[in-house]
């Protein structure tokens, strides 16, 4: 596997082009203002009646309607949501490319599941960083950068990654290291990662412990602390140094009783289920399906909010956040 540092890429290959980044949130806003402090011509593309464009402009960045943005730039970064891309896209984007631009993405679902088609006059490159826009930003300010991942679809001028890479660059993504990937390899393991893990599989399994010491006569609060608040302290150590340094640093008692019972939950039940989510994900199944729920309005997603904001681990945990005073320093 091959890292690409700042020494690999040429922020020069950007002077002279202007940037228009598509969206002004989490990850938008991140882009576009790091871009800025690197040196770089950044214009912002909004909705006129977004809340947004007047956040943009006291950030100091210029704002222009998504049409007129597009028409304006070199290279067209869409940071809009996946579910909006194609039909934006369509609108104000593609009638405003020209021969020689580029287009650019930092989640290859649109691509990969054939909801934006690029025409082939034009240079197309993800640059995708692996953590959320908020970190993105703050840690470029510290001097430091996030991971990337790159991935070219299309290479008309023969200097689409060396484009990449001078974007990667000007984010900070060259700071940390930016790895090489496929517009199919980066949507299929983010889409199963969220799905299984991070954000389906970890909700279900705290839902499931919780639920069970309450059943069983505990304290919804002491359950919540156990099987919710506590979660990050084992996360962060996660992140720090993986498994190994998370069964260092906790009592003999934990690491004995992770091992010997983590297998008792999550069983070869659980990985077959996981290749199924897999599966879907890769036939398009799931693509499918979350296209069709945004067709409709998205009535299953809402209900599934309704029911979650409904839940007994989010009523006594709103309770128990709100004796937390560090957590409101920290939002």
């Amino acid at each position: 596997m091959k890292l690409y540092y700042d020494k690999d890429a040429d922020l020069t290959l950007l002077s002279g082009k202007t940037v228009a980044v598509l969206g002004y949130g989490s990850q938008g806003h991140a882009h576009a203002l790091n871009m800025k402090e690197s040196g770089v011509k950044v214009v912002v593309g909004l909705r006129k009646e977004s809340s947004s464009w007047k956040k943009a402009e006291s950030d100091g960045l210029q704002v222009l309607e998504i049409a007129e943005a597009t028409k304006a730039a070199d290279i067209v970064m869409i940071l809009l949501p996946d579910q909006t891309q194609r039909e934006v896209y369509l609108r104000d984007v593609l009638p405003n490319l020209e021969a020689g631009n580029t287009l650019a993405f930092a989640h290859g679902f649109n691509i990969h599941y054939n909801q934006i088609i690029p025409p082939e006059n034009v240079d197309v490159f993800m640059i995708a960083p692996k953590s959320p826009g908020h970190l993105v930003r703050r840690v470029y300010t510290e001097g430091a950068g996030v991971p990337c991942l790159l991935a070219i679809y299309q290479d008309v001028s023969g200097k689409t990654k060396e484009i990449g890479l001078a974007y990667a660059k000007a984010i900070g993504g060259t700071r940390a290291g930016v790895i090489e990937t496929t517009f199919k390899e980066e949507t299929e393991t983010d889409l199963f990662g969220e799905q299984a893990i991070l954000c389906g599989g970890v909700s279900e399994l705290i839902k499931a412990g919780f639920e069970t010491l309450v059943e069983a006569g505990y304290k919804p609060e002491i359950a919540y602390f156990e099987c919710m608040h506590e979660l990050k302290l084992i996360v962060d150590l996660f992140y720090e140094g993986g498994l190994s340094r998370m069964y260092y640093s906790v009592s003999e008692t934990a690491e004995y009783g992770g091992m010997t019972c983590g297998p008792k939950v999550v069983t070869e039940e659980a990985k077959k289920n996981m290749q199924s989510i897999l599966k879907d994900v890769q036939d398009g199944t799931f693509a499918r399906d979350f296209i069709l729920e945004n067709q409709a309005g998205q009535p299953v997603l809402n209900a599934l909010r309704k029911q979650h904001d409904a839940l007994q681990i989010e009523q006594v945990g709103k309770k128990l956040r709100g004796m937390m005073t560090w957590i409101k320093k920290g939002k």
